[in-house]
């Protein structure tokens, strides 16, 4: 969907590099975890639903690497930081807390960018983290009442 070319430099912002590339860690580091998740799902449904989530921060991570090049001139090298939890509800509860701080993390990213590419991406990628927590709550809700 998103799939533009970078070949031009953006103007240099030391912060929003900064805050970039913690957007890329982050994206790193939930797919990895939401690997783990799926793995740990009791059912098809939900290990359907969290792969695709994965999907998206894939994509995510694809593009902010994209923008982070563009700013930076240089290649981010990604790591994990924070470990995911290896109980499959513990993990549902800091999937939900991450998705949601990200929607706001991101949200400021886009008001603090000049940029309307970046603006633009972020508010999406906002919007797709507030819909996975969404689907994370839905599925520590189901799985509280045991359904």
């Amino acid at each position: 969907m998103y799939d533009y070319n970078f070949y031009f430099r953006f103007p240099a912002d030391a912060s929003l590099i900064k805050d970039i590339e913690k957007a890329v860690n982050g994206q790193y580091s939930a797919a990895a975890c939401y690997e783990q998740l799926a793995r740990m799902a009791p059912n098809e449904e939900e290990r359907n639903r969290i792969v695709e989530i994965r999907k998206d921060e894939l994509r995510h991570l694809k593009v902010f690497s994209q923008i982070y090049k563009s700013l930076s001139g240089r290649q981010p090298t990604p790591h994990i930081v924070e470990q995911c939890p290896s109980d499959y509800r513990a993990g549902l509860n800091f999937a939900i807390k991450d998705e949601q701080e990200t929607v706001d993390f991101y949200l400021d990213i886009a008001q603090k960018s000049t940029v309307p590419f970046i603006k633009d991406y972020f508010r999406r990628a906002s919007a797709d983290e507030q819909n996975h927590a969404v689907w994370f709550l839905y599925f520590l809700t189901r799985n509280q009442s045991g359904s």
